[in-house]
Order: C-alpha cells, then structure tokens, then sequence
C-alpha cells in the first residue's frame, strides 16, 4: 500500500495544476511537501492545507490510509 512522492505529486497536481509542488519521500508512507499556488492568497494556513489534503482523495484517512504522515507547506507565491 506504499505510495512513491510522484505518486503523491500526481494527486496533488490533479487539483491544483499549476502549483509548484516538491514531494519528498522514500519509505513510501511518510512525506514532507511544499504546495505553493495562487489559489491560496487570501486564504489561511488551514483552508491551504486542506486543499491539498482534499487532494490526497483519502490516502491519509484512518489505520488504513497509503499515507501515514505528512509534513506540509503551503503559500501563496511572492
């Protein structure tokens, strides 16, 4: 059920497809990702994150999910 960083960089882009979007991973369940986009300006740290995690389509939902943990980044460009 292991997932690789493009793998999550695929979902995340499906949403947000002009994000500049970094993924790094290599034990397939724990992640660290830089989400930055246009569509976040004007919204808070919480409304950002769960775009992305609205992304995710449930790969980090409950004991079961593909993704244990994510560290996560996200902003507006500058």
């Amino acid at each position: 059920m292991a997932m690789l960083a493009s793998d999550l960089e695929a979902l995340i882009r499906q949403a947000l497809p002009n994000a500049k979007i970094t993924v790094d991973g290599e034990d397939g369940v724990h992640f660290a990702a830089e989400v930055i986009d246009e569509s976040f300006r004007g919204l808070n740290r919480v409304q950002q994150q769960r775009a992305v995690y609205a992304a995710l389509k449930g790969k980090m939902d409950g004991p079961n999910g593909a993704v244990h943990a994510l560290a996560l980044t996200t902003k507006a460009p500058d």
